[in-house]
C-alpha cells in the first residue's frame, strides 16, 4: 500500500483532516479530528517501510503485539497506549479495524460511533 492510499483509509469521517505538522518534514502525516484536534493516526516511513501509529487500549495492544509481529509498541509515542503497525504486512481488514478503534478512542464523546 502507498502512503496516499493509507491516508484515504484513515479519513473515515468528514470531520477528520490530514496534515504535516512538523516543520521541514512533509513525509510524516498526522490524521486528526477536526473538532478536538486529537491525533488518531501518525503515518511515517522508517527504513523505507510504511508504518502507522494508532491509539489502542493497553490490554488489546498487548494481545495484538503478542499475536502479530507486524504490530509493536508505538514509535515515539506512549508505548502503553499506542501501537506501530507495519502497513504492508497486515491484513487490510485488521488495519481498518485498528484505525476505527483509534478514531473512536480519540473522538469527542458526542462523535463516537
Amino acid at each position: 500500500m502507498k502512503k496516499e492510499s493509507l491516508i484515504e483509509l484513515c479519513l473515515i469521517s468528514k470531520d477528520t483532516i490530514a496534515d504535516c505538522p512538523f516543520k521541514n518534514d512533509d513525509e510524516t502525516t498526522v490524521i486528526r479530528h477536526s473538532n478536538n484536534k486529537k491525533w488518531y493516526a501518525l503515518i511515517f516511513k522508517l527504513e523505507r517501510k510504511l508504518f502507522i501509529n494508532l491509539k489502542c487500549n493497553p490490554d488489546l495492544a498487548a494481545v495484538l503485539k503478542y499475536e502479530n509481529p507486524s504490530i509493536t509498541s508505538g514509535w515515539h509515542m506512549n508505548k502503553k497506549h499506542w501501537i506501530k503497525v507495519d502497513v504492508n504486512n497486515i491484513e487490510k481488514e485488521t488495519l481498518l479495524e485498528l484505525i476505527r478503534i483509534s478514531y473512536n478512542l480519540t473522538a469527542s464523546k458526542k462523535n463516537k460511533g
